[in-house]
């Protein structure tokens, strides 16, 4: 009988004689019960199929080699198995690591399947679940810190095929009225030099004529451009208290002709103001009045700057009501003389606004095509707030009474924006 050496060897000889069976049915039980040694200290229960780690079973097989257990080749029999792994046990017990129950050893069909046990730690540390968590809350803090900026309307889009609109020459027409409103403004302080008249009678002639541009239908441009003439007028001009009316009807004359197709004739006008003047003083003042101007009627009042404005904050009727309501209380107030005729407009259309919404609004666009901020309309804003808020128990109601008509919309009524006042800068 040939010597076996292997039982996996394709050249095994089958013995000739009993007693040779026996020993080698011996040999392999005694070897079955080895791999089952082996088989429980690398996966602990199983038997099949078995799991190998590859980076441990080279580390294995150095260390066997620098023992010189087995220095002459031979091939790899389950006893040698045996003795392989208790070997390496005794001499290299930090390799064998027990893995863990959690990691799958195989598939359905029972193949085995080699595990890099440090590659697998780093993926079992770091579970999937967690890392998406950990994703998608940077994701929401990201896109928490992003600001989305208003873009700017283009305001005129809408008018390219309207010749009256000029859109070609809409923005340098507006930039034009911006360095020449400094023309038309006064100084705040120009009742000082005036020795019979102050800023109280001021403000009842304004008032008054206010009601009397009511009374004529007339157009808004004519209210701003007469009041316009008044201050410049008197600001020049010394003027004694009784001819203060006649100064405010000659300013309404010239505003007339300078705006109105239909313009009021001289008797009208006397007749406004109870026959207390001649016609030929309405001439005579009309003559002083143009001299001392120098025939400068084309300044640019708040009316342009307010068309534009309301354009831009995409206005409708309600909102376009208020803002002339809230301009024309500021024209009665003196005090309001040292705001220009652009910052004027700007800050009745936000006070507008924010009385009917009820909180604060300036969007990009109304800020980009009036150059002003809303830091900067404050000031101007809340003192039109307090004009809302007495225009109706003061002594001068004339705006008020225009504003509380069904043709103007009952204006007067809506709440003024009181929390405007509330929140007063810090010095």
């Amino acid at each position: 009988m040939e010597r076996i050496s292997d039982e996996n060897n394709p050249n095994l000889t089958k013995p000739t004689n009993f007693q040779g069976c026996r020993k080698f049915g011996q040999e392999i039980k005694h070897n079955r019960r080895a791999l089952s040694v082996i088989n429980h200290n690398l996966v602990g229960a199983k038997a099949y199929p078995c799991v190998v780690n590859k980076r441990g079973l080279s580390q294995r097989n150095e260390c066997i080699e620098n023992k010189q257990l087995d220095p002459v080749h031979r091939p790899i029999t389950r006893k040698f198995a045996a003795q392989i792994s208790s070997t390496s046990q005794r001499h290299c017990p930090e390799e064998t690591k027990k893995l863990k129950p959690s990691v799958p050893s195989s598939n359905e069909f029972g193949d085995c399947i080699f595990i890099d046990v440090e590659e697998n730690k780093t993926s079992l540390d770091q579970p999937v679940p967690m890392f998406l968590e950990e994703t998608e809350v940077a994701s929401e803090v990201e896109m928490e810190d992003i600001i989305i900026e208003e873009p700017n309307v283009d305001i005129d889009g809408c008018d390219t095929k309207n010749p009256l609109a000029v859109v070609e020459y809409v923005e340098d027409l507006h930039a034009y009225y911006k360095n020449m409103e400094k023309f038309s403004c006064v100084s705040p302080n120009y009742m000082d030099q005036q020795s019979d008249v102050n800023e109280k009678m001021r403000a009842i002639l304004i008032d008054w004529l206010i009601e009397v541009h009511d009374k004529f239908d007339l157009m808004g441009e004519t209210l701003f451009l007469t009041v316009n003439l008044i201050d410049r007028f008197l600001s020049q001009q010394t003027v004694m208290r009784k001819k203060l009316q006649l100064v405010g009807l000659v300013a309404m004359l010239l505003a007339c002709k300078y705006e109105e197709v239909s313009v009021p004739v001289v008797g009208d006008l006397i007749l406004i103001s109870d026959k207390a003047y001649s016609r030929k003083e309405v001439l005579e003042m009309e003559r002083l009045m143009l001299n001392t101007l120098q025939f400068n009627m084309s300044f640019p009042t708040p009316y342009v700057f307010m068309k534009r404005f309301l354009k831009a904050a995409q206005s409708d009727k309600k909102l376009e009501l208020l803002s002339f309501f809230l301009i024309e209380l500021a024209f009665v107030e003196y005090e309001m003389l040292k705001f220009q005729p652009s910052l004027l407009a700007a800050a009745a259309i936000y006070t507008a606004q924010c009385s009917l919404n009820g909180y604060k609004q300036w969007s990009k666009t109304c800020e980009w095509h009036s150059s002003y901020t809303e830091d900067q309309l404050l000031e101007c804003s809340r003192l039109m707030v307090g004009f809302h808020e007495k225009a109706a128990t003061g002594k001068l109601t004339g705006v008020h009474r225009k504003y509380c008509t069904s043709k103007f919309g009952y204006t007067a009524k809506c709440e003024a924006a009181k929390f405007l006042l509330q929140t007063q800068q810090q010095p």
